[in-house]
């Protein structure tokens, strides 16, 4: 159900880019995160800013008695004041270059921290959000979410840095569209094999191919590592190697696949394409 929440969140967020960011909007983006009331075993406000009822805002690591605060959030009576004006800025189309703000929302969110829980999450559906006004579109072939998600050691670095120094933002911004690029660039390489298998299945449609051979296939395809051999074949297909070897000379013959240079006990086989994705 988590996992649902998140996608929901952030379908809206991209899907809906043209709706303007309201409180409503984000409480029910916080509601889908969290549909049981609860943040793991503990009880959470959700669906409203939080009230420091159990104290101030922390974000914090370590085991009990150790524990270590990166950051403390402002007061919960000041939530109000400072949720309005960043949703006015938010929704206001003049400012700063549409991918520049989307940097400092996600900042300025983080950092007012008005959840319980959830914060970082939604912070990067208002970045992602953002991001698609700025492109007015809702094709998605990448997402900045995703890519703080697999960067999120180097985030949470730059972010208590920035949170803890001065009032400069400039480092925060650098890593932000660094790593804005590097969403584009795994975006490139995904579609670049999405091509590349279909372009491959459209040059064989033709071909006769048992499900072993589909199997094997796909799975070089997909990202195979190292030298496809005989013995390789047989471990994926779960079948002998005079069968795998079988499977291969078929497809040599149906142009499907080539005997790399090497040859005896070292002979291994690539695919045929008769284009490569560019």
């Amino acid at each position: 159900r988590h996992v649902e929440g998140v996608v929901e969140m952030m379908l809206d967020a991209t899907q809906n880019f043209d709706q303007p960011l309201n409180e409503d909007r984000l409480f029910g983006w916080h509601a889908a995160l969290f549909p049981t009331g609860r943040s793991g075993i503990r009880k959470i406000i959700v669906g409203a800013w939080r009230d420091d009822g159990d104290g101030p805002m922390e974000v914090v690591s370590g085991p009990i008695g150790k524990e270590r605060v990166h950051y403390e959030g402002p007061d919960a009576s000041f939530l109000d004041q400072e949720m309005s004006q960043f949703i006015d800025w938010a929704n206001d189309g003049d400012g700063p270059d549409p991918v520049i703000k989307s940097a400092l929302a996600h900042l300025w969110f983080v950092t007012i921290h008005p959840f319980d829980d959830g914060n970082g999450r939604i912070a990067r559906a208002i970045a992602d959000w953002l991001l698609a006004r700025s492109e007015n579109s809702s094709q998605r072939f990448y997402s900045m979410s995703a890519q703080i998600c697999q960067e999120r050691n180097s985030y949470y670095e730059i972010l208590e840095r920035t949170q803890n120094g001065s009032l400069d933002v400039t480092p925060w911004l650098e890593w932000f569209l660094g790593c804005l690029g590097r969403a584009f660039d795994g975006t490139e390489t995904t579609l670049g094999a999405v091509l590349r298998k279909a372009r491959f299945w459209e040059e064989h449609n033709g071909a006769a191919m048992n499900d072993r051979q589909r199997l094997v296939i796909n799975r070089i395809l997909d990202g195979f590592e190292g030298k496809l051999t005989t013995s390789k074949w047989a471990k994926l297909a779960k079948c002998s190697q005079d069968t795998a070897l079988r499977d291969i000379q078929a497809l040599i013959e149906h142009g499907g696949l080539t005997k790399d240079e090497a040859g005896g006990r070292s002979t291994s086989y690539s695919l045929a394409q008769r284009g490569e994705v560019t």
